[in-house]
């Protein structure tokens, strides 16, 4: 059962949220959240495996609450995935430096959040290929400058090629198809690329590579 905490301070956008997640077989709501220091004392009392953050909420907001979380070396399995109104929000590229997971529009079709949550709880690709795209493409016009590749002197050639891969935004079976390999030497290379690294997903490896200088825009495509 994957366990949900909704912190947003709008109560609609929670029972919309409630209502779709509890109906699933898979997934209960752990708990609610008004504002960020709320929901960083569930999170604490509760121990969910997803939390659907809002960026903007009084008291303290979802980029700082989500960094409290993220900090915390006994809430490593808690997954954050940020709600924002717009794709391409501002605070969005700070929030995958905070340590979330992904993020997902507020008026995003049911069937997607669904997908996501399960997606992110398995450390797997939260957004499509093309949604993917666009947030690197713009984070990489926000990113600051690359230092030299520092700290991936522990991965090898083949684990650098992936990270690199998953950095320009392919999934687990685009990667296969690239390399020539089945889709589960890709993942066993995307996993083993993340604990070497220390990374909580593969948002994670998407700001590592960046911000080392692995990949530089202009690679999509």
């Amino acid at each position: 059962m994957i366990r949900v905490l909704l912190a947003d301070d709008q109560s609609l956008v929670r029972a919309g949220f409630r209502a779709l997640l509890d109906a699933q077989p898979d997934i209960e709501v752990a708990g609610e959240a008004a504002d960020g220091a709320e929901a960083l004392r569930k999170v604490r009392e509760l121990a969910p495996d997803v939390v659907l953050m809002d960026i903007r909420m009084p008291v303290m907001d979802g980029l700082d609450a989500t960094r409290r979380i993220t900090e915390d070396g006994g809430l490593d399995q808690v997954k954050v995935v940020m709600l924002t109104t717009f794709e391409l929000d501002e605070y969005v590229f700070e929030a995958l430096r905070s340590g979330a997971s992904g993020f997902l529009v507020k008026d995003t079709e049911p069937e997607e959040l669904l997908r996501a949550v399960r997606a992110v709880t398995d450390g797997d690709a939260l957004l499509s290929p093309g949604v993917t795209r666009r947030l690197i493409a713009e984070f990489a016009s926000r990113s600051k400058a690359p230092t030299a590749a520092d700290g991936l002197g522990e991965l090898t050639e083949r684990e650098r090629e992936v990270m690199a891969l998953v950095g320009i935004g392919l999934s687990n079976e685009e990667i296969a198809r690239r390399l020539v390999v089945s889709p589960l030497t890709a993942k066993t290379h995307v996993s083993r690329t993340m604990v070497k690294l220390g990374a909580r997903d593969r948002a994670q490896l998407v700001v590592r590579a960046y911000e080392s200088g692995l990949v530089r825009p202009g690679w999509l495509g």
